[in-house]
């Protein structure tokens, strides 16, 4: 072969990388058509994915005190994970949790590629095992698909379409009620359910807004998602090498590809009898064979379509599987390579610390200071007084009274202003007075005791300083013993 030939082939070879298999050289949608899928990997999908279904449909109903289970409240800047209740006093650990999950996107992609793009994406599972199972119910394999799409208009096909974009509406409207219970609250959704329409127009408003945009996804959308907005796919080029394990097309078992034919030598070529199969069953329409591509989203139909082809022909599985390029070309074992070491030690003290934050996080936060810029203030009757801020935040989703009382000396706590009545997830700052008599201060910064009470129980206990002039006496007393 001359270098022009081999030039051309190069390209001949490379001219995917040049445009996404959902575009057309005239730049117009190429409609994906896949093969209904099967095998073994399809099956353990489709159990995974029913159980995660499970999951996110019932995880809204689980209560925890009184409490969802899961709630993301943005509006309202109110959290619960596991039962925990966060608010906005808690970013810092919002903050942790992000990075930390940012740096497992990293370490899991850097080892395992796209898993769980093909596993557990809400995207590929809603689309590759609600929706595309009802087209295949409804209008049959691929071939049928596409036959009934070039089909003039008649009754046979008006009442297939019409059927099946009324049960993607429905569904699309009940994953909106679901994802909406996830920001708002199941509680408040059932009342935006139940009552009048008019008493919750921006509710019924918001359940048709997302009804729409996941019809829209599901029904036209669909791969594109995948492909064209989804940050995670085109992060591959930066987050995967050589010994990332993905599902890769054994190219030196395969390779030079060749039909079988009867009665023609077939020792020249390898395993792979270029059947098109793994390609008609790709959602995203590509072909595995050309190597790693961002619009793979590791969803296993090729591997289940060409191990089939290989029992048909009794050859070995595995020519597309789980693998590593350096494991595919130098025949080398997995390895947790220096980057993926790097990555997880940084997970582990990011675990770490947010652990330790989430162990050492009280119902309640507490924080006393001594008004600054005022010194003590001269009160009838020979007393002292000393002003303080006082800043409380109610972590809890309970409403709760605090009530301030002085412990280790005799005096007054006086507050200013209204009761600590604290409602769910809300901050208190105040002001309060302690008034005490001359004769019990000894220094100059006398120590305080603050005990902290919830309806009547002790739960904290606060130090602090009380400020104020010593007598004459208790400085000559306090000389005369030191002599």
């Amino acid at each position: 072969m001359t270098t022009e030939e081999n030039t051309k082939t190069i390209e001949t070879n490379d001219s995917f990388r040049d445009q996404l298999s959902t575009v057309n050289k005239e730049g117009k949608r190429n409609w994906i058509y896949p093969k209904k899928p099967s095998g073994r990997f399809y099956n353990a999908r489709t159990l995974v994915s029913f159980l995660l279904l499970v999951i996110l449909v019932g995880m809204p109903f689980i209560k925890v005190n009184g409490h969802q289970f899961m709630l993301f409240d943005f509006l309202n800047r109110n959290f619960i994970l596991f039962g925990i209740p966060f608010g906005p006093h808690d970013l810092y650990l919002f903050v942790i949790a992000m990075i930390a999950i940012i740096v497992f996107i990293i370490l899991f992609t850097a080892v395992f590629g796209r898993v769980f793009c093909g596993w557990a994406c809400p995207q590929t599972i809603f689309m590759e095992m609600v929706f595309r199972k009802i087209e295949y119910w409804l209008e049959g394999d691929w071939l049928q698909q596409k036959q009934l799409t070039a089909a003039p208009w008649n009754s046979k096909k008006t009442i297939k379409k019409t059927a099946k974009y009324i049960i993607f509406f429905v569904i699309s409207f009940f994953i909106s009620n679901i994802f909406l219970s996830y920001l708002i609250g199941m509680d408040n959704l059932i009342k935006i359910i139940t009552d009048q329409p008019s008493q919750h127009i921006e509710g019924l408003i918001s359940i048709l807004a997302f009804s729409g945009v996941f019809y829209w996804v599901f029904s036209y959308f669909r791969e594109q998602a995948c492909t064209i907005v989804c940050p995670y796919g085109r992060l591959q080029g930066v987050l995967l090498d050589r010994d990332s394990v993905v599902i890769a097309y054994d190219n030196v078992r395969g390779e030079p590809r060749g039909k079988i034919r009867k009665g023609e030598d077939q020792s020249h070529l390898g395993d792979c009898i270029d059947c098109h199969l793994c390609v008609d069953v790709c959602p995203t329409g590509i072909d595995i064979r050309n190597g790693i591509q961002l619009e793979c989203v590791n969803c296993t139909a090729c591997i289940d379509a060409c191990d089939d082809v290989m029992d048909k022909v009794k050859r070995p599985r595995g020519l597309i599987r789980y693998a590593s390029l350096n494991s595919i070309e130098n025949k080398s074992k997995f390895r947790f390579t220096p980057r993926a070491v790097f990555y997880s030690v940084i997970l582990v003290v990011l675990l770490g610390v947010l652990g330790y934050l989430l162990s050492a996080r009280t119902d309640y936060d507490f924080n006393i200071l001594r008004t600054p810029g005022m010194l003590y203030q001269r009160q009838a009757d020979d007393k002292i007084s000393n002003l303080y801020d006082v800043n409380i935040v109610n972590k809890t989703y309970q409403e709760t009274n605090i009530e301030l009382k002085l412990e280790n000396l005799e005096g007054k706590l006086e507050l200013i202003g209204r009761p600590i009545d604290l409602k769910p997830q809300e901050i208190y700052d105040g002001k309060f007075m302690i008034v005490l008599d001359q004769d019990e201060i000894k220094t100059m910064n006398t120590p305080l005791i603050i005990g902290v009470y919830s309806n009547g129980k002790q739960i904290n206990v606060l130090s602090t300083s009380f400020l104020g002039p010593v007598i004459k006496e208790h400085k000559e007393k306090g000389h005369d013993e030191k002599d």
